[in-house]
């Protein structure tokens, strides 16, 4: 138990389980529930917190593959985060179909390699529609041909480059594709025991459903996993300004275009008065002639001035800027 019981409470428990009230195979099983079975072969390297924090950056990750492939594609694309797990290599690529697309992808400047898997229905789908197709080839289980992995590699050195943005809170990549293996024998980035993080990503394509796993060897993340944790990449996700950024900013928002009225004065005059003005007519304003005239920027009235000329154009002179807080004149 968290807590230490009062003598008190010792009391009254003792007091239950004499009355009976209290079972004591009750609290035993209450007991046997909290205890969880832990494999000391294979131990859990990832804590909690950074496999949420590798959820938050492949969700952004996600997104980006999804306006990626819709763009590429010309068709309807949905991504979701299936789930984000530890496991054994052994046990990914155990799992791993063949002949699968399995692409090793360098994460520079990290030590070693991940895999990009993506499954075959995807695959044969995605290649049918770029070669003109309405993307639904299937031909079930067989290998990919040279003109087919040809494709794939050029496609996936594209999808390399969207792993930058997810990351950038945590470190600069320069990921890069190696090489494309059809044989998850010939895939064996690491050795069978050792632990990896494996996102999966549900993905659909058109009419065709599938799965993209992206393998993250622990070793890969061992020299980051103090920042992955969601305090540390909160506290990264906003981006600090250079002095030159900020400069171009300001000059950018001394360009921007704004509108400027001066209120001359505010009248109601009844509808029949207005179609009958004529030209000579006088109209009287609220406003006397030692008022201040409101000059507006926008919705918000932010000078007043005196109304006077300069070279002979009619014109306004600023007296008064008004400040925010100035509840006169704020909207």
């Amino acid at each position: 138990m968290s807590e230490i019981l009062s003598q008190g409470e010792i009391d009254s428990l003792l007091e239950a389980l004499s009355a009976g009230e209290v079972d004591v195979k009750e609290i035993k099983e209450e007991t046997e529930k909290k205890v969880k079975k832990y494999d000391f072969k294979v131990p859990k390297k990832l804590a909690k917190d950074q496999l949420r924090t590798l959820h938050m950056m492949y969700e952004n990750f996600a997104r980006l593959l999804n306006t990626f492939f819709s763009g590429y594609l010309r068709t309807y694309v949905q991504m979701d985060i299936l789930s984000v797990e530890e496991l054994s290599y052994y046990e990914f690529s155990n799992s791993i179909s063949n002949p699968a697309m399995l692409a090793i992808v360098d994460f520079a400047p990290l030590p070693g390699e991940m895999i990009l898997e993506i499954s075959n229905r995807l695959c044969f789908s995605i290649i049918d529609r770029i070669l003109g197709g309405d993307g639904g080839y299937d031909v079930g289980t067989r290998s990919f041909t040279e003109i087919e992995v040809t494709i794939l590699k050029k496609l996936v050195s594209q999808i390399a480059g969207l792993f930058i943005e997810p990351w950038e809170n945590v470190i600069e990549l320069e990921p890069k594709l190696n090489k494309i293996e059809t044989n998850s024998q010939f895939a064996q980035i690491i050795s069978p025991n050792e632990t990896v993080a494996l996102i999966t990503i549900k993905a659909k394509i058109g009419e065709t459903e599938g799965l993209v796993n992206i393998c993250m060897p622990h070793l890969l993340l061992e020299p980051i996993l103090p920042k992955l944790s969601t305090k540390f990449w909160f506290s990264n996700n906003t981006k600090k300004i250079t002095s030159e950024e900020e400069n171009l900013l300001k000059g950018n928002l001394k360009k921007a275009a704004v509108e400027v009225a001066c209120i001359i004065g505010e009248t109601f005059i009844t509808v029949e008065d207005f179609l009958l003005l004529q030209e000579g007519d006088v109209v009287t304003l609220e406003k006397d002639t030692d008022d201040f005239l409101e000059v507006r920027v926008g919705e918000r009235t932010k000078y007043l001035g005196k109304p006077g000329k300069m070279n002979k154009n009619l014109a306004v002179k600023i007296t008064q800027v008004i400040e925010e807080g100035d509840n006169e004149y704020d909207e």
